[in-house]
């Protein structure tokens, strides 16, 4: 069976159109009696292109559903509430996931780990040496640089930021004006800070 790029159209030569009264090909699919899931794929009828309209039209895909479930079905977290076993609580006997069960290749899980723990380190050695501020430290954090900045790179480095997150240079998507206002409340403190020479 092969399917065209087009329209959902599948070409099949010994397929018909299972509307009783039409012999033409049955090249387009409409949910049959049992859909596709855990047990297998689902059941398909097939119609020529003028029936499937007509069976496209008058469905619902929300019948016999209540306004809850409705509801629930268009949320954009819909299937993901399910719990795999192994990452629930009830999956070893203290009530934690057992990670050493699963293999990490790329070490994702403890890079995202050990990045947060060295970020914390960082801040904390800055704020020790008693130069910088625990907010100072943050605020170059945001910024991406690190403690031997100076005023001529933490205004180029500003820049490129500004650039690179305001929405006009980002089509409009104001999801990066929170990182904006972050890194404007970061340079704000640090151009005024006396540990930048």
């Amino acid at each position: 069976m092969s399917k065209t790029r087009f329209h959902g159209r599948y070409e099949a030569d010994d397929r018909v159109c299972e509307h009783p009264t039409c012999r033409e090909a049955g090249e387009f699919r409409a949910p049959g009696s049992r859909a596709s899931g855990f047990d297998g794929p689902g059941q398909w009828r097939w119609f020529c292109l003028e029936h499937v309209r007509e069976f496209n039209a008058g469905y619902d895909w929300f019948e016999g559903m209540s306004a809850e479930e409705m509801f629930a079905a268009q949320s954009p977290v819909n299937g993901w509430r399910t719990e795999s076993v192994a990452f629930s609580p009830r999956a070893a006997v203290d009530g934690m996931p057992r990670w050493a069960d699963f293999t990490d290749p790329l070490d994702a899980i403890s890079a995202r780990a050990g990045g947060i723990r060295s970020r914390a380190e960082r801040e904390a050695a800055m704020a020790m040496e008693g130069r910088w501020s625990r907010e100072e430290a943050e605020a170059l954090e945001v910024m991406g640089l690190g403690s031997n900045t100076d005023r001529r790179r933490l205004r180029r480095r500003y820049s490129e930021l500004v650039r690179r997150y305001h929405p006009d240079r980002n089509g409009g998507d104001r999801a990066y004006e929170a990182r904006l206002n972050r890194v404007v409340t970061a340079y704000q403190l640090l151009r005024k800070s006396a540990a930048i020479g």
